[in-house]
């Protein structure tokens, strides 16, 4: 009997092989599981009607001791929802010929056609993956989290991070991603406009059929924070249900202001601002809810700072 995902103990010492050969088993028993050169992989579980293509580093996916599968799949499948979790080795943003071709393989028989709902979805690098390669399938709907529009050096010579990734080619097949969602049904992209580098890589997406949605104060991380706050599954739900308003999102993100660490962020960007002021009213309103040693001494910092007399 093939050994099914739920039947590993994430405490036990699973070898990369090992861990490779169970998602051979899962891939024959439910889909499919395919190598894809040497720094590549992609796994296909077969349920519903919705496919959803996730892209992430395959390091993070051996790494998650909860069941170390493609991120997601537990979500996915108590939708009953059909998944295509696509794993990169390393920092490669998926710029492989082995790739490509996998993609071009699967619009050219079909393969997305079989849905009723194609949903492509990625952070970062695995978000710009998510918006290039939804090209191949049409009409899809793409959920996009602090993405890079290209890492080319002769379009975004600004970007300064992801060194690793420069000497990769962005101008062949599936380069340039915000040319490749013009064929998207929807584009929600989420991004943080005061992380200037991820701002600017959002002005570069345009067009009727993408929503920019702010998360201002969550940094480049921000499904790290929608996890924390209990929003991330809500929000890919309704995503993926065409149902998501800015109103409704908006709303949502107000359980940010209970959250710490966006607390101390947010502390931290107006120091830099050098906005004494507003220290001192977002420490009041922490401090009307919770001992915070930190915030008392930044108000009484901020105080000074304001009246001197008061130091």
């Amino acid at each position: 009997m093939p050994r099914d995902v739920e039947e590993i103990d994430p405490t036990e010492e699973t070898s990369p092989k090992e861990w490779r050969a169970n998602l051979e088993e899962i891939g024959a028993r439910d889909g499919f599981f395919r190598s894809l050169g040497r720094q590549h992989s992609a796994l296909y579980i077969e349920r519903g009607d919705t496919l959803i293509v996730t892209f992430e580093n395959l390091d993070h996916v051996y790494e998650r001791g909860a069941d170390r599968m493609p991120w997601g799949h537990s979500f996915v499948e108590a939708n009953g929802w059909s998944m295509l979790g696509m794993m990169a080795h390393d920092w490669t943003w998926y710029r492989d010929d082995d790739v490509h071709d996998f993609f071009d393989e699967l619009r050219d028989t079909g393969f997305f056609q079989q849905f009723q709902r194609v949903i492509f979805y990625g952070a970062s690098m695995g978000a710009y993956a998510a918006a290039a390669f939804s090209a191949a399938s049409p009409g899809a709907t793409v959920i996009l989290i602090s993405p890079q529009a290209t890492l080319s050096r002769d379009v975004a010579p600004w970007e300064t991070r992801y060194r690793k990734a420069w000497r990769r080619d962005f101008s062949r097949r599936y380069g340039y991603a915000p040319d490749m969602v013009g064929t998207a049904h929807r584009v929600f992209l989420f991004y943080d406009p005061l992380a200037p580098l991820d701002g600017m890589h959002a002005a570069l997406f345009s067009g009727p059929n993408v929503s920019k949605l702010r998360c201002r104060y969550f940094g480049h991380r921000i499904a790290s924070t929608w996890v924390r706050l209990g929003i991330l599954k809500p929000t890919i739900q309704n995503c993926v249900d065409g149902t998501l308003t800015p109103a409704a999102f908006y709303t949502s993100l107000r359980k940010r202001r209970d959250d710490m660490k966006y607390q101390r962020a947010m502390l931290a960007r107006l120091q830099e601002a050098n906005r004494p002021e507003l220290v001192v009213r977002l420490c009041e309103a922490i401090l009307a809810r919770r001992g915070a040693p930190r915030f008392r001494q930044a108000m009484k910092a901020a105080l000074a700072e304001i009246d001197p007399e008061r130091a």
